[in-house]
């Protein structure tokens, strides 16, 4: 894969760092922070190295210190202060600006010890919904104005996907507490965006439940084998993108067909495409929700079933 982005406008940099194009040009001319190189056109391009001293200089001028203090530091002791508020500070904005840092580098093992020095003061669970979702909802801005690549984004959501694989196993190697249901968890077809499943997965072990989980792009018709195994199964899904607006109906019409003339089974469903679903059109058997939030509280207060 060789589409890493080498090269940023000042709006990625905006965009990144939360600092605005104005101070960023000030910051450039009044203290000679960063050397961008100028188009034919004289539009200012900045380096992969300017856009990791801009995340720097922004961590330590949120973290307090003045700019024409910061401006007067040796190059090589800026990451160095980083490091240290880091490990010293676990403060909401400090961790995401460290994530988008070594999701820029590809850094993991900053990745590993921000996580690490968040997880001194924090539960998996606290730094899932106060870190990760925040950081994840401003990734999918950062791609879709096109001011990180594919590359970035796959980098930083496979290290969040590993720490949910390693807390979910902690769980599940636990007999469960609840055995009146049993959840099976998949994507649709074309469907690969799964780190919600899997902290949906995490939080119903949590809470007790069996799971079963099946992963990206499964067809209706192999989720017919798991009622052969279990009764009462409860299946959930995340439709990020597929099924599209104009083939959900059809979807929830397979679905019932295949599976409810088999035995008791629900299907819950979460994720952007949902907004595009009418309620009062579904079959019995099915229920949105629009957050996990609201999901768990369903499925514990009894009333998801």
């Amino acid at each position: 894969m060789n589409n890493v982005k080498k090269s940023f406008s000042i709006r990625d940099l905006e965009n990144l760092s939360g600092i605005k194009a104005h101070t960023i040009r000030i910051w450039e001319k009044r203290y000679d922070l960063f050397s961008p190189e100028r188009t034919e056109t004289n539009i200012r391009t900045y380096d992969l190295a300017n856009l990791q001293k801009l995340l720097n200089v922004t961590l330590l001028y949120n973290s307090g210190y003045k700019i024409s203090k910061i401006a007067k530091l040796e190059e090589p002791q800026i990451p160095v202060m980083v490091r240290e508020i880091v490990a010293n500070n676990s403060k909401k904005s400090h961790a995401i600006n460290a994530f988008k840092l070594a999701m820029v580098n590809f850094d993991q093992n900053l990745f590993f010890n921000t996580y690490t020095s968040l997880l001194s003061e924090r539960s998996f669970r606290e730094i899932f919904n106060e870190i990760f979702i925040p950081l994840l909802n401003e990734l999918g801005l950062l791609w879709q104005t096109d001011t990180i690549s594919p590359a970035h984004e796959h980098f930083i959501t496979n290290l969040i996907k590993q720490k949910i694989y390693i807390n979910t196993e902690k769980l599940q190697v636990l007999e469960p507490t609840k055995k009146d249901k049993v959840f099976v968890l998949f994507l649709p077809e074309n469907e690969i965006h799964e780190i919600g499943l899997l902290y949906v997965n995490y939080e119903i072990a949590l809470h007790g439940y069996k799971t079963v989980y099946l992963g990206q792009t499964m067809p209706i018709e192999s989720l017919v084998d798991l009622l052969k195994y279990y009764d009462n199964v409860h299946f959930i899904s995340y439709f990020t993108v597929s099924p599209t607006k104009d083939e959900l109906n059809n979807y929830f019409d397979q679905f019932t067909k295949a599976l409810s003339p088999l035995g008791r089974c629900k299907l819950y469903v979460l994720g952007h495409q949902i907004q595009y679903v009418v309620k009062d059109d579904l079959p019995e058997n099915i229920k949105t929700f629009n957050s996990i939030e609201q999901l768990m509280d369903s499925i514990l207060l009894g009333t998801a079933s």
